[in-house]
């Protein structure tokens, strides 16, 4: 009997090791399709996993859809992938997921919305959410219009690799006095520290 307990916990063990290995390679077949343009491998690939609960074919197919790659460009289920998979936390599905509410494409445009979606996005550390969370603040969308959160958010952002930042907080810090930037600065110092979260 216990012979037969051992057996049956190897078998199964090897069977979910083996899905996990076929998913894996699935998700990559479908990866070094889409890569190579041939974007019907891809949605063969990366349907099945996505509707499974994979994020990151989740995630896949919603860009397919937002850029039209493979097939129309349909923001509505582009939407659908996003969000599951930015529920599950990833971190670009979530900033995709606001740049669609903030530009109101194929849902009502909804700046707070879209700040919920970079913010938790920006925690992860993802650059153009932060940048996004600074452009908010500086046009005062979907939050209370802020110099110094502005400054904050794209000082943060280009310390995570975004290009864009350091020329719109150079625009911003010429409205604001050096009290202002100072604040700034030092939010930013913080929220680095804190690892994004709560700023």
């Amino acid at each position: 009997m216990k012979y037969l307990l051992t057996t049956l916990c190897l078998t199964l063990t090897l069977l979910l090791g083996s899905i996990g290995n076929s998913e894996s390679a699935n998700f990559q077949k479908g990866l070094t399709a889409a890569f190579n343009g041939d974007y019907e491998t891809a949605m063969r690939e990366w349907k099945p996993l996505a509707e499974q609960g994979n994020a990151d074919a989740q995630y896949n197919l919603g860009f397919m859809y937002d850029k039209g790659r493979g097939v129309p460009q349909d923001y509505k289920t582009a939407v659908k992938w996003y969000k599951l998979s930015a529920e599950q936390g990833d971190a670009d599905a979530q900033t995709n997921l606001g740049f669609i509410y903030e530009k109101g494409l194929s849902v009502p445009q909804d700046y707070k919305t879209a700040v919920k979606w970079y913010r938790l996005s920006a925690e992860q550390g993802n650059a153009d959410a932060q940048y996004n969370l600074g452009l908010m603040y500086g046009t005062g969308l979907g939050v209370t219009q802020d110099n110094i959160y502005a400054h904050m958010w794209w000082s943060i952002a280009e310390l995570s690799g975004n290009k864009n930042a350091s020329e719109n907080r150079t625009i911003v810090a010429k409205k604001m006095s050096s009290s202002q930037i100072e604040t700034a600065q030092k939010l930013a110092r913080e929220c680095v520290r804190k690892k994004y979260k709560g700023c």
